[in-house]
């Protein structure tokens, strides 16, 4: 096996770095704002839209079975373009799947429904959601290993949580959407305002766009292209000597996943259907959500510069396993206040604060050879049996348990227990040297070493 020769660090150029922190940002303020606002359209109407001659409760199974589509999709793409995001660069990657995901979008708005050519319908919206998660597979892995490449030492939590202020921008920028297509009549929202909601991502996609394709490839890629003797097979070394590896961060990204997209998605439907919730309350909630969520990811990511990557999920995922119970208990009550808290919390928990830490952590633990293959297969594997299939599962919990929230809260709860565990069982990373072609090892002599640089590198630039 040929490697890439080890280069020693060198200093970033900041304005490289903000650069990359803007570009990481806007592509996943798109990759959120294109899942968001397709998550709540699946629970507010395309059952009415796609699936009309099913029960309530199959429409909302089906129209979340769609939604499962596009997380299915996702490995793939991150298999495809992982490969050429070690051989090509970051660069490349970020712009094209940033094409694929916005176009996908904009055709969902121009769908026929099942009215209009019946079974049609259903495949067409299908196909469009294959296409949303074909390009979002390597979207995120991508922002988080250029920025992490870019940031200095002591810098990487922040920079890197960046990736979750976009998440919390695009989830937001899709609850205000969805705000204004519920201002519309009834008949008008169900004719043609679902469609002005979906057609709205041209704009993101176009901003997106231009400042991305100004961006700068990371300094590290750089280093390891001009010293490296052969061209890279990132997929095969991984499947040789990463495996270990992508199942742990597949473990720990699963519960985080689950969570995530069962608080974004399935809960404004649980709400809806089983609390008597006001469906024009649902997108508010998800924006005083999603504004907190931001916050907390970059004071997490700054947490974990200071006392670890390993201790602040492990504080965080132990945390969300104690979460879903009380949750379900405060927003049965249908209290608003108990619901914004419930989401608040959630959002700055799961759905952004503890990925915010991953943006990070993930790319650190993997060698310089196939970091972005492995940071995106193992988050893409873990998106099948995570994000993508919970609220289609809690929805069929909730219609096989008469509506009882008490199945899902276990199922929750199980998931991030798996998290929890496989954090665990994962290396601390903090501020390892990002050129090393070997993966993070098990070795506390290193970990103090490196916590030791990120100090004095720190007192360095203060003075």
């Amino acid at each position: 096996m040929t490697t890439a020769a080890h280069v020693p660090h060198q200093e970033p150029d900041q304005s490289k770095v903000r650069k990359a922190a803007l570009a990481g940002l806007i592509g996943t303020t798109l990759e959120l704002y294109d899942f968001v606002i397709y998550g709540t359209a699946a629970a507010l109407v395309f059952g009415q839209l796609f699936f009309p001659n099913e029960s309530p409760a199959v429409a909302m199974i089906a129209s979340f079975s769609t939604f499962a589509v596009g997380f299915l999709a996702r490995p793939l793409g991150g298999i495809f373009f992982s490969h050429y995001g070690d051989r090509l660069g970051r660069k490349w990657v970020l712009v094209t799947t940033l094409l694929i995901m916005g176009g996908a979008t904009l055709l969902i708005g121009l769908l026929p429904t099942y009215e209009q050519i019946g079974v049609w319908a259903p495949i067409l919206l299908v196909l469009c959601r294959a296409g949303q998660g074909f390009g979002a597979g390597a979207e995120q892995s991508g922002g988080a290993t250029l920025l992490t490449e870019s940031a200095r030492l002591g810098t990487r939590g922040k920079m890197a949580s960046l990736i979750m202020v976009g998440a919390a921008a695009g989830t937001a920028l899709g609850a205000l959407v969805w705000m204004a297509a519920q201002a519309l009549a009834p008949d008008d929202m169900m004719n043609w305002g679902w469609r002005l909601v979906f057609l709205s991502s041209i704009f993101v996609t176009i901003a997106a766009m231009i400042i991305r394709r100004k961006l700068d490839e990371s300094p590290v890629f750089e280093e390891i292209k001009r010293t490296r003797e052969e061209p890279p097979a990132p997929l095969r070394e991984v499947a040789k000597f990463g495996k270990a590896n992508v199942l742990r961060v597949t473990m720990m990204t699963f519960g985080v996943s689950a969570q995530s997209y069962t608080i974004q998605v399935f809960m404004a439907t649980y709400l809806i259907s089983v609390v008597g919730t006001d469906p024009k309350f649902i997108p508010q909630v998800l924006l005083i959500g999603a504004l907190c969520g931001g916050v907390a990811a970059v004071a997490f990511g700054m947490l974990s510069d200071k006392i670890g990557r390993r201790r602040v999920v492990s504080i965080i995922t132990g945390a969300l396993v104690l979460f879903p119970a009380p949750a379900f208990m405060l927003l049965t009550t249908g209290s608003p206040v108990a619901i914004i808290l419930v989401m608040v919390v959630g959002f700055m928990l799961a759905c952004q604060g503890v990925v915010g830490v991953h943006m990070s952590y993930f790319p650190e633990i993997f060698g310089s050879r196939y970091r972005y293959a492995g940071v995106t297969l193992g988050r893409e594997f873990a998106s099948i049996i995570g994000g993508g299939v919970a609220p289609m599962i809690c929805a069929g919990l909730l219609a096989l348990f008469s509506n009882s929230w008490i199945p899902v809260a276990i199922y929750m709860s199980l998931v991030m227990l798996v998290s929890f565990i496989a954090t665990r069982m994962t290396p601390e990373t903090l501020n390892r040297d990002l050129t090393d072609p070997e993966d993070a090892q098990w070795n506390n002599k290193i970990t103090a070493e490196n916590a030791a640089t990120s100090e004095v590198t720190a007192a360095q630039h203060a003075k």
